[in-house]
Formats: structure tokens, C-alpha cells, sequence
């Protein structure tokens, strides 16, 4: 029996985060997440169960509402970068669920880090 490519991907998330949790106790969680519309990240504290801060191509004041291109993957990463800093958070482990580490993905995670933020 084929797998879909749903279930794929679901595998390889919880593959990915289960390496990472390991490895990474105690540090906060910069999860991504990536529509064929728009792309999100948060800043996730796994220890209280919370969302310390977030950004989204959904935001106006961003300019880049509805676009998920590789421009606008760099301005939330940007954007991320600067929250995390307002929130007391200097480094954080990148946690790029079932998303391959490519393109926009991959361009959060570098304009992340050129904004100040220990991925």
C-alpha cells in the first residue's frame, strides 16, 4: 500500500521534532510553517506551553500580506528575529517540521539568524 503524501510528511515531522526535543531540552522552539498562501513562525516555549512571539506573511504592517516567496520568507524571519530579542530570548533551535530545508524554509532560518537570533 502506497503512503499518501500527507502521511509522509506527518512521519517525517514528528521524526524531525522527536530528534530535536531530544537534543535540545530547555531551549525555546522556532517552529515554521508553510501554505502554498502564506508562511508563519513562532517562537514556542515547550516547557510552559507557550508562544512567547510570532509572525506571519498574514501581518499589514509587514507588507508582504498573502505572498509566500522567498522575499517575504526573509521578512518574517527578520521580523522573528526582532520579537525574540523584545522577549529576552537569544538562541533557540530551528524546528522545520515536515518541511524540507530548502527555499523559503531554509531563508527564514538565514534572516533569522543575520537579525540576531542563535539558530
Amino acid at each position: 500500500m502506497a503512503n499518501s503524501k500527507r502521511t509522509l510528511f506527518l512521519k517525517r515531522r514528528l521524526r524531525v521534532r522527536n530528534k530535536l526535543r531530544k537534543v535540545n531540552a530547555g531551549r525555546m522552539r522556532l517552529s515554521v510553517h508553510r501554505s502554498n498562501k502564506n508562511i508563519s513562525v513562532q517562537l514556542i516555549d515547550d516547557v510552559n506551553g507557550r508562544t512567547l512571539a510570532a509572525a506571519s506573511t498574514l501581518e499589514k504592517d509587514l507588507g508582504v500580506v498573502g505572498k509566500n516567496n522567498i522575499e517575504a520568507a526573509t521578512k518574517v524571519g527578520v521580523a522573528i528575529a526582532e520579537r525574540a530579542r523584545k522577549a529576552g530570548v537569544e538562541e533557540a533551535y530551528f524546528d522545520r517540521g515536515g518541511f524540507l530545508f530548502h527555499g523559503k524554509v531554509k531563508a527564514v532560518a538565514d534572516a533569522a539568524r543575520e537579525g540576531g537570533l542563535k539558530i
